[in-house]
């Protein structure tokens, strides 16, 4: 519904934001880390956000990056993960860091975040590798295996690109201008990430 807010930085504090948009002040709650990014107060900012909507709870959470929003819808599709939680995720791990756990079944880094034990960060791999294969199968069902079977530090790369909602023909683009050949899987993310987030 609000896809996001562009106003001056009135009030900031560990956990919400206000931004007066002409004379209208949006509370919205944010990641600790996106907050520390929006700078000072009187600051000119943008925030990506997501329009909670529960019986007992309306409300808006807010993001520096499509990134961190897209990582924050896929955790709140994950049973037993709400928006508190995720957000508390979110302060704690960046979204490249995030979609290569998942890829990689590294629950070891998903229970350093506080809140989330073994049984939580499983189900999170779980479900969001699921997810993922059901994505890739609905984008192209012949290319199916190629992502949950090749072993290329190039392929777990796209693998874990999509994960944060890009298509495996926008990954492909951007790949063809990075040389991943002396990269390590976690760099090539993040350097994807700097040319789709142009786009």
């Amino acid at each position: 519904m609000i896809a996001y807010v562009k106003g001056n930085l009135d009030t900031k504090t560990d956990a919400f934001v206000i931004i007066d948009v002409q004379g209208i002040g949006y509370k919205i709650f944010m990641p600790s880390k996106s907050i520390e990014k929006l700078g000072e107060t009187g600051n000119v900012v943008k925030v990506y956000t997501y329009y909670y909507v529960r019986e007992d709870n309306i409300s808006l959470y807010g993001f520096s990056s499509n990134e961190e929003l897209r990582m924050f819808e896929l955790l709140l599709s994950v049973s037993g993960v709400g928006a508190k939680s995720a957000i508390t995720m979110l302060s704690e791990i960046t979204p490249s860091s995030f979609a290569l756990a998942v890829i990689s079944d590294d629950i070891s880094k998903l229970v350093k975040i506080p809140g989330v034990g073994k049984k939580t960060a499983a189900r999170i791999i779980l479900e969001l590798k699921d997810k993922l294969k059901t994505e890739t199968v609905t984008e192209n069902s012949e290319e199916m295996n190629i992502v949950i079977e090749t072993e290329s530090v190039a392929t777990e790369a796209i693998a874990a690109l999509q994960v944060l909602g890009y298509t495996r023909k926008e990954i492909e683009k951007v790949l063809d201008k990075i040389n991943t050949k002396d990269l390590e899987l976690e760099e090539i993310i993040k350097e994807a990430l700097k040319y789709l987030a142009r786009n």
